[in-house]
């Protein structure tokens, strides 16, 4: 085997000598990319579809149950949350349930065409980011990128609702178990913790694989920067909500302004960790000279991705 990996069939038959290379590229790679300032793009019209994306939410929850459950549920999915940004998700899952009977009854169907289409803003500002950190530019057409924009939405809201009833479905474990030993409520705690950041890491590699415009990679080449992308959102978001508990009081600063700064800096916060796993998955590609992509092997320069066509020297 090639001891810098450049015959690896998977990121995991890599040798340290390769993964030492593909990391320090990626650390280069996510300065040369301007991630950061991609990022706040990212977390900026993340933001903007935000109310629209909690609107879907709670639209597609409401066909099968009642708005107080949906309040309930997706506020337990929040907890994970820093306390400030748990508090404007909560306010504005309020007043969408609040809003008139009509939105749940005759039009629920067209409100929640309507939502979706303002949250694909969201979706499309990650596809963009996604071509960068692949050193992909957007070949497929107007209507194809906005489908795909749509459908990585709609997987979001789906994401969203089957986690919110999950999380509740954990944390009504002190209510059936009143005198389970602390022991077994903190096992649970844990398991729901294992299981958001798998659902993470799923999610992830949904983006990394239909995202980019290029050729898909096969999923064992995208899984080492989805882990790693959930397991710094979960570490960032416990520990930012931690400092924002105790430490960083954004209102003293901002006043009214300090949740919404908050929310955008967590926003940016979680749009980074995933960008630096797609230059993670990016540089794997780019460090072996075996085919990547899906389908049938093809050499070097036809397989319709940069990464995949290019070995790094």
């Amino acid at each position: 085997m090639d001891p810098k990996g450049r015959d690896a069939r998977s990121p995991w038959a890599m040798p340290w000598a390769g993964w030492k290379s593909v990391l320090w590229r990626s650390w280069n790679e996510a300065s040369d990319d301007n991630i950061g300032l991609i990022a706040a793009g990212v977390a900026f019209y993340g933001f903007l579809a935000l109310v629209p994306l909690l609107g879907a939410v709670v639209l597609s929850y409401g066909l099968i149950a009642d708005p107080a459950t949906v309040l309930h549920d997706v506020r337990a999915l929040s907890t994970i949350l820093p306390r400030d940004i748990a508090a404007v998700v909560g306010d504005q899952l309020l007043g969408l349930v609040d809003s008139p009977d009509s939105r749940k009854g005759f039009g629920i169907l067209i409100a929640l065409a309507i939502a979706l289409f303002g949250a694909r803003n969201g979706a499309g500002a990650i596809i963009a980011a996604l071509n960068i950190a692949y050193e992909e530019k957007e070949k497929r057409n107007f209507i194809w990128v906005n489908l795909t924009a749509i459908a990585i939405t709609i997987g979001a809201v789906i994401a969203a609702v089957l986690a919110a009833g999950a999380m509740t479905a954990l944390g009504a474990l002190d209510r059936l178990l009143p005198f389970a030993p602390d022991a077994l409520l903190v096992l649970g705690k844990i398991i729901s913790h294992v299981l958001l950041t798998l659902a993470g890491a799923a999610g992830a590699a949904a983006l990394y694989r239909f995202g980019p415009s290029r050729a898909k990679p096969r999923w064992t080449w995208i899984t080492p920067g989805s882990l790693l992308a959930a397991l710094l959102w979960l570490g960032l978001t416990l520990g930012f909500g931690a400092y924002v508990r105790y430490v960083g009081r954004f209102d003293a600063t901002y006043g009214s302004l300090g949740a919404i700064v908050a929310l955008l800096t967590w926003l940016y916060l979680s749009s980074y960790v995933l960008l630096f796993g797609a230059e993670l998955n990016s540089e794997l590609e780019h460090q072996t000279a075996h085919d990547t992509t899906t389908g049938a092997p093809q050499p070097l320069g036809q397989r319709r991705a940069w990464v995949a066509d290019n070995v790094a020297e």
